[in-house]
């Protein structure tokens, strides 16, 4: 005799099934970025891209310019410092000097101290 668990309605033709929506459009940012990438490598932006925004999405993410590496590469930029410095003015409180070289500890400095 074995146990056969009953769940009405699991797996029955009566289920409806969820509705597909209809892919959203690409938004108009997302489009001049994508055609500012397409210039800047000659890559061409499939038509079925650019009238669907995941698809666009996924065209971007292939073919946007890779971060930069080296020695540099996890130094803080320009925006983030100065976003810090106007933060620890308004604070009146220092950044730490670690912060400086290293943007994930900047980032979390920024999240700690950020006027509410």
């Amino acid at each position: 005799m074995s146990f056969e668990p009953k769940f009405p309605g699991l797996f029955t033709p009566e289920q409806d099934a969820l509705p597909i929506q209809d892919p959203q459009p690409a938004t108009e940012k997302q489009v001049r970025y994508a055609q500012s990438i397409a210039l800047k490598t000659g890559a061409t932006i499939p038509r079925s891209a650019s009238s669907n925004r995941a698809a666009l999405s996924e065209w971007i993410d292939a073919h946007k310019p890779k971060a930069p590496g080296g020695r540099f590469a996890n130094y803080p930029s320009s925006k983030q410092v100065a976003f810090a410095e106007r933060i620890a003015r308004i604070k009146h409180r220092e950044i730490p000097r670690e912060c400086f070289q290293d943007k994930v500890m900047m980032s979390k400095w920024i999240d700690g101290n950020k006027p509410r």
